[in-house]
């Protein structure tokens, strides 16, 4: 087998097997009709992607370092503290919710670092990433402490050591 087509039948099991196991571990049904949808869902993802490669011309490898389960397990507590500060900021007084529109700078930043820092900014409760380009990020906020969170870079800096580029 040539080396090309064993990177691509790689490429092809490795996004079905993790896809495959994601959907597993989200829905939890081991009936045969829903094991066939999901087969079929992730067919048509990875056919997709296979595609979405093609038109690209720099496929992105399928790689989990321990540096994107940490960031993982750190985005995944900052969504359970912000969701708990959401909930009393909703739940209490009207008066502390203080709506905020802000342009974070972002010029530096890689392509990669800065599609992972929007989403995980929209991911977090009470922050929503509302547009995006080449010198800044607008987010959307709750309150002003949560830009000011953003603005101190931390959220940037972590997503920054799972691409592997420096912000």
């Amino acid at each position: 087998m040539p080396s090309m087509e064993r990177k691509t039948l790689s490429y092809i099991l490795s996004w079905g097997f993790a896809l495959a196991a994601f959907w597993l571990l989200l829905s939890g049904y081991l009936k045969p009709l829903l094991l066939a949808f999901g087969l079929l869902s992730v067919m048509l993802v990875v056919y997709l992607l296979r595609r979405m490669d093609r038109l690209d011309d720099q496929p992105q490898k399928l790689a989990f370092s321990w540096s994107f389960f940490r960031y993982l397990a750190w985005l995944t507590g900052e969504i359970i503290v912000s969701s708990f500060a959401v909930t009393k900021l909703v739940w209490g007084k009207a008066s502390k919710l203080s709506p905020t529109i802000a342009k974070l700078p972002i010029a530096d930043t890689p392509k990669d670092t800065r599609v992972l820092y929007a989403n995980s900014i929209t991911l977090t409760p009470g922050t929503l990433s509302i547009d995006i380009d080449d010198k800044h990020v607008t987010v959307h906020a709750l309150q002003e402490e949560s830009l000011l969170s953003l603005k101190e870079g931390e959220m940037a800096t972590k997503a920054a050591t799972v691409t592997g580029e420096k912000s």
